[in-house]
């Protein structure tokens, strides 16, 4: 088989380890090409990976312009399959279609209603012009068997619509500094600490809110622990407005995007995931790697990746007091 996989290139975070790892298992078995659309911290990485990739590079976001040179690329390197990620690959798929007669497939890494929160514009136009390109394609991997289940549950074809779980191999060679060497990155005192900590971009859907609710129960109890978040987004100065009203901002440490990631997870005790959505997400895979101890809200393909109890513990989405408990514990 010949396939396209199609990025937009600046994605970072699950999304983008997903499709990483799964086109280095496929590259091993099939031949495969990668297509991006900007010059993003995806498309940087897969340059330094044994992947053939190719760069269409859009000047805007509905920069039309590619797609007849796209649509020919197709044609003249005769791939069996396009197989499309994110919005973006969704909607330029959506335009190909009249013009490339090979079946289009889409992995659907979140709940596409709700990637765009940062502005009310991206809401409701983004939501809509992605929502209405998935119904034109052929196929559907979700992430999880419950992202199967929404699929179907929203109208699609359920012949047409398989599950995936997002997959690492937990027998690679990782590599991550010391967490001494990473604390004094953010010049943090970690002695005699327990650090939790929460990955992801900082948005409403991730629950950094419910995270910090949670911490601040937990402070009324202990004084001993800090809370460290990674990553960016347009959240943060409200969520650094939630820290200081609840008389906890001295306890919270926001490193920002981390490139290292196994680094920050490294240095953490627990990880901790509150969001309000997920489908499979990989900052508890990659905790599971690293050993660590995990409290997660049970939401999306979580419950089909942790046994509660057992594998760590899963609460209620939103329940602070039941997270704050959960971590104490």
């Amino acid at each position: 088989m010949n396939v396209l996989h199609m990025i937009s290139g600046g994605d970072k975070g699950g999304a983008k380890t997903s499709v990483l790892v799964l086109l280095l298992a496929l590259n091993e078995e099939i031949d495969i090409t990668v297509a991006c659309f900007t010059e993003g911290v995806f498309y940087r990485e897969v340059q330094e990976l044994p992947i053939k990739s190719v760069l269409f590079k859009q000047k805007l976001r509905n920069d039309l312009s590619i797609i007849s040179r796209l649509a020919k690329y197709i044609r003249q390197n005769g791939f069996d399959i396009i197989h499309a990620h994110g919005a973006r690959a969704n909607f330029i798929s959506m335009m190909l279609k009249p013009f490339v007669k090979v079946p289009i497939i889409t992995t659907v890494h979140s709940d596409y209603k709700l990637d765009f929160t940062d502005r009310l514009y991206k809401k409701y136009f983004y939501t809509a012009l992605n929502s209405l390109a998935l119904r034109t394609l052929d196929y559907y991997i979700g992430v999880s068997e419950e992202f199967r289940r929404m699929l179907i549950n929203r109208g699609f074809d359920e012949s047409r619509v398989f599950f995936v779980y997002n997959a690492m191999d937990f027998n690679r060679e990782i590599s991550f500094c010391p967490r001494e060497e990473f604390l004094r990155r953010f010049e943090i005192d970690g002695s005699g600490k327990i650090l939790v900590g929460i990955i992801g971009r900082l948005d409403f859907v991730k629950g950094h809110d419910v995270f910090l609710r949670a911490a601040a129960e937990i402070c009324k109890v202990r004084n001993d622990i800090l809370f460290l978040m990674a990553g960016d987004g347009y959240e943060e100065p409200a969520l650094r407005k939630l820290a200081e009203s609840l008389g906890i901002s001295k306890k919270i440490i926001v490193t920002g995007f981390v490139k290292d990631i196994f680094s920050f997870i490294n240095a953490i005790d627990i990880n901790v995931c509150a969001s309000r959505s997920e489908s499979f997400p990989y900052m508890l895979l990659e905790g599971a790697l690293l050993k660590k101890a995990t409290v997660s809200t049970d939401v999306g393909g979580i419950p089909e990746m942790i046994i509660n109890n057992e594998a760590g513990f899963t609460v209620p989405e939103g329940d602070y007091e039941k997270l704050a408990e959960r971590i104490l514990f």
